[in-house]
């Protein structure tokens, strides 16, 4: 089942992060990116967060699972949800813990052909 745009829009009010929160759709689940940095996925109406010491810390009564066949397992934090301040801290203290995000290699330029 395909993550729903009410539980994404839910999951963005819950984390009250405005602009710094984005999410984009792919495979008809969802990225949430703070701060152009992957935090966490949106799969079949499940919030799964990124595994991190921030996880280990705040989170560690919750379950884990793989988002997706094939993932490695992520915090399910969908009991969070229902407690804005919570949800945004784990949201922002994992963000705090992954890379920079890679600079995207620009497009060689083309010589105009007269």
């Amino acid at each position: 089942m395909a993550t729903t745009q009410d539980f994404v829009d839910y999951v963005t009010e819950q984390v009250a992060l405005g602009d710094r929160l984005t999410q984009k759709k792919m495979f008809g689940e969802y990225a949430f990116y703070v701060d152009g940095k992957v935090v966490a996925f949106a799969c079949d109406n499940s919030l799964f967060v990124k595994p991190s010491a921030a996880a280990t810390k705040l989170a560690s009564e919750l379950p884990m699972r793989p988002p997706y066949p094939g993932a490695k397992d992520y915090v399910v934090a969908d009991e969070f949800l229902d407690d804005t301040d919570l949800i945004r801290r784990l949201i922002l203290e994992t963000a705090a813990l992954m890379p920079e995000p890679k600079p995207k290699k620009s497009a060689p330029s083309r010589k105009s052909r007269k």
